[in-house]
């Protein structure tokens, strides 16, 4: 079997994969694996934004208890902290990348607010986000000589110290996967270290917005590998989307409501209102509930 070596191994190229490649990049070299084309990523098809504080109005406090509320008591409080005081410096590190978020008023960041958020602290570019980030991290990674980009390659299984024969009792270690290559053949890619990071699974349900990559393969090969799998019970329904029995479902971004749009039944009424105090901006599991609560009602 063909094999390459390399010092980190990467299995997927969204936001998670480009950061760590990036970040990884100076101490040693990197393969990105790419399912399709580098574009086509779950990263790429985002539309709304991304929360951080950067305002007098807002505060990490504000943005913790934000969190916190939308996860119903499910979150873990540390990792939140970490996120939400992370979040102005990770966009800085994007705006000098080179993304471009929307300006108001000449030098002013324009800000939306979305489900869950008490005030405006989303960053966005048009209703493109995902895509302008994508764009931004690629270019990056595709300049840096140390990283190097396998398109059209599918990680197969994990190449792991039990699977070459090493006794049980000692710990199962990651060294590198099978992956198959372009020309339908299966390639060896050794690494010192592996991430996994191949994204979500929509692509198990019949209707989802999700890009035809989301099928799992990283949650099942780290399965098979013997890794703990945690939280597979949390499954995220966007609330609003545009269904067509001929067509591709597609996304209808959260910040149409941030703006003022309007949830209502087939005969007009508002519905929201009677939900929740919050009306349209409640976190999405509410709205996603209300929703199919309403459809199963009325039609």
């Amino acid at each position: 079997m063909a094999g390459k070596d390399f010092d980190f191994l990467v299995i997927g190229g969204g936001v998670a994969g480009l950061t760590f490649a990036l970040r990884v990049a100076e101490q040693g070299s990197v393969a990105v694996l790419f399912k399709k084309a580098p574009t086509l990523s779950s990263t790429a098809w985002a539309q709304g934004g991304v929360a951080a504080v950067s305002h007098e109005s807002d505060s990490f406090d504000l943005h913790i208890k934000d969190t916190l509320g939308a996860g119903a008591g499910l979150c873990n409080e540390e990792m939140v902290q970490i996120l939400v005081e992370e979040g102005p410096d990770r966009i800085k590190d994007l705006i000098e990348l080179g993304a471009g978020f929307d300006i108001f008023k000449g030098s002013e960041f324009h800000l939306h607010q979305e489900g869950g958020h008490s005030v405006r602290r989303i960053f966005h570019a048009a209703d493109a986000t995902g895509y302008e980030i994508q764009r931004t991290l690629l270019a990056a990674a595709q300049d840096h000589k140390n990283i190097e980009f396998f398109e059209d390659t599918v990680a197969v299984d994990l190449i792991t110290t039990h699977k070459l024969g090493e006794e049980r009792d000692q710990d199962n270690r990651a060294l590198g996967a099978y992956v198959l290559v372009e020309n339908q053949t299966v390639e060896a890619f050794t690494a010192r270290k592996t991430l996994i990071a191949t994204g979500g699974i929509g692509k198990v349900y019949l209707y989802t917005s999700n890009p035809d990559v989301s099928t799992g393969d990283g949650i099942a090969m780290c399965c098979r590998a013997g890794a703990r799998i945690a939280n597979m019970e949390f499954m995220q329904f966007h609330p609003t989307c545009l269904y067509h029995p001929q067509a591709k479902t597609f996304l209808i971004t959260e910040a149409m409501r941030g703006e003022g749009a309007k949830l209502k039944r087939v005969n007009g009424e508002s519905f929201m209102q009677d939900v929740d105090p919050r009306a349209e901006l409640a976190p999405r599991d509410i709205v996603a509930r209300a929703i199919d609560y309403q459809m199963k009602q009325y039609g």
